[in-house]
């Protein structure tokens, strides 16, 4: 079969594809943007009509991938890390209704926080709703557990997450493609009762997960993807998840002496663990994220058992690992090539030269001068650097649509001013009921929605509201008297601070509208014209 130099995320679209996908569902965020981009520039999904459409956000995706799950076809949800605690709701209770066709969760988790605002580990997730997960290490096991993933949901009846990290979703690698099977035809769910969750059929569906655990533990020991090598040194026992296995091997690149039970299939592989238990003196183990099998292992085994890790500084507790980590670990002497040298100074990131966002905070900032303990809250997007010098304009940024919300409780508390700002993609993906909420207080808010027409941050996607904020306001129950819009350019600085402030003082909610054009976006179309 042919090869392919691919990312992890593009490895896992590819064998999504091939392995009979009849849809994706996604919310832009790194590291998971560049599955579905790869699936929707995919002439092959193109020719298969395979669903490609960004969702709102990342419950209404769960929640049309479970869709489509119901009508027998095979479905993909991707996500962020922080994304699935948007999609919980419907993920969570996708466990308790289980599934009709193949349904994989992909959630890309971030240790670092290379662009996040957590190190969140979504395993808990998995382990949680007790379904199958699946954890490569390499971009040909990424394609391979894509291709494979929807027979394992379907002979399980469950939905599979399906864990990857930064490092490994953003790396390349050579990748083997399989024959690409033939999508699903529609069916329903045999049992017409399986996906309605009132609360006498949900114990009874319940009862079915738990009683199915045994065969997910079952499919994960005799998974591909698990393997126990043994080793000559019983002294010490590893446990690799993941892509630290790759981090194991670059540090014992003439084999590793201790026996390693390599973990990319959960729950964990009871019998090797047990096995690994009981002929070394103590474990290690290696994870990317939080200590959560380390954590697990401390259950499984009695108090005499040595468990190393993150939790004992063995391992840094935040961050991801790398070989140096691993092979610090064991006490081994390694130049540190993968670690950032002290010469290289870490330079922050800007808002782009021409940027609407710019225009925007520029006069925010000289209008909100002239009021005393104005405070202004921010969100998730490329806005959120006014945060950085030189604007230094926004007050807090939590999560997203969380600017309208927090605005609204600082003024119930009685602060004035009290600004949010919030971009057009963010409002579609969760302010609007924010929004909603303050309307119906009539709350003594100006919430500024800066659009620049695109989901800008993660690369220029689809916005949702493209076109119809200004309906979407009005729908809510905005006054139009007090729903103001302006083009955020130089030439109109005065029209911009005029407007700002005669919302400021209204005493009431207000919504401005700055709205541009993102310029790397515009840039694309007119290079793209030409």
């Amino acid at each position: 079969m042919q090869k392919e130099l691919l990312l992890a995320d593009e490895a896992i679209a590819q064998g999504a594809i091939d392995g009979g996908l009849s849809g994706v569902y996604a919310y832009p965020g790194t590291p998971s943007t560049e599955i579905t981009e790869y699936i929707q520039g995919s002439k092959q999904a193109a020719e298969r009509n395979i669903h490609s459409r960004w969702s709102s956000n990342e419950k209404t995706a769960m929640e049309a991938a479970l869709g489509m799950s119901f009508a027998g076809k095979r479905s993909l949800v991707c996500m962020k890390h922080v994304g699935m605690n948007v999609a919980a709701d419907a993920f969570v209770n996708s466990a308790i209704t289980g599934i009709n066709g193949g349904l994989m969760v992909l959630a890309a988790d971030d240790p670092s926080m290379h662009s996040s605002q957590n190190e969140q580990d979504s395993r808990f997730y998995g382990n949680f709703a007790m379904i199958p997960m699946l954890e490569p290490s390499n971009q040909q096991e990424a394609y391979d557990m894509a291709y494979t993933g929807f027979e394992l949901s379907e002979k399980l009846g469950y939905p599979v997450l399906f864990r990857v990290v930064t490092r490994l979703a953003h790396s390349r690698s050579g990748v083997e493609r399989k024959p690409t099977k033939e999508q699903n035809g529609n069916s329903y769910p045999s049992d017409p009762k399986q996906f309605i969750l009132l609360p006498a059929i949900a114990r009874r569906r319940y009862q079915t997960l738990l009683d199915a655990q045994n065969a997910i533990e079952k499919a994960s020991e005799e998974s591909p993807f698990n393997k126990y090598i043994d080793g000559s040194n019983k002294k010490l026992g590893i446990v690799a998840c993941g892509i630290t296995y790759n981090y194991l091997m670059e540090t014992f690149p003439q084999g590793c002496e201790y026996p390693v039970v390599k973990v990319s299939q959960y729950p964990l592989p009871r019998k090797m663990m047990n096995k690994l238990a009981d002929e070394c003196d103590a474990i290690l183990v290696l994870e990317d994220g939080y200590p959560f099998v380390e954590s697990n292992l401390r259950g499984y085994f009695d108090n005499s058992k040595t468990i190393k890790g993150r939790l004992d500084g063995t391992l840094p507790r935040t961050g991801e690992l790398d070989p140096d980590s691993v092979a610090k670990a064991f006490g081994l002497s390694k130049e540190q090539v993968y670690s950032t040298p002290s010469i290289v100074k870490m330079r922050p990131p800007q808002m782009c030269q021409g940027c609407g966002h710019r225009d925007m905070y520029e006069a925010l900032n000289e209008v909100l001068r002239g009021y005393e303990n104005s405070k202004v809250f921010g969100d998730i997007g490329c806005y959120t650097l006014g945060a950085l010098p030189p604007y230094q304009a926004i007050d807090s940024c939590v999560d997203m649509g969380a600017s309208i919300t927090m605005a609204k409780g600082a003024s119930d508390a009685g602060l004035y001013p009290a600004v949010a700002v919030i971009g057009d993609s963010t409002f579609t993906h969760s302010g609007m009921t924010g929004l909603l909420d303050a309307i119906n207080e009539n709350s003594n808010i100006t919430v500024v929605i800066s659009d620049n027409e695109t989901t800008a941050m993660t690369g220029g996607q689809d916005s949702q509201g493209t076109g119809k904020i200004e309906s979407i306001c009005l729908g809510l129950g905005v006054d139009p008297a007090h729903l103001r819009v302006f083009v955020p350019l130089k030439k109109n600085y005065e029209e911009m601070k005029q407007i700002i402030k005669e919302e400021i003082d209204y005493k009431g909610l207000s919504v401005i509208i700055p709205r541009r054009e993102c310029i790397q976006t515009l840039a694309r179309k007119k290079k793209a014209a030409k």
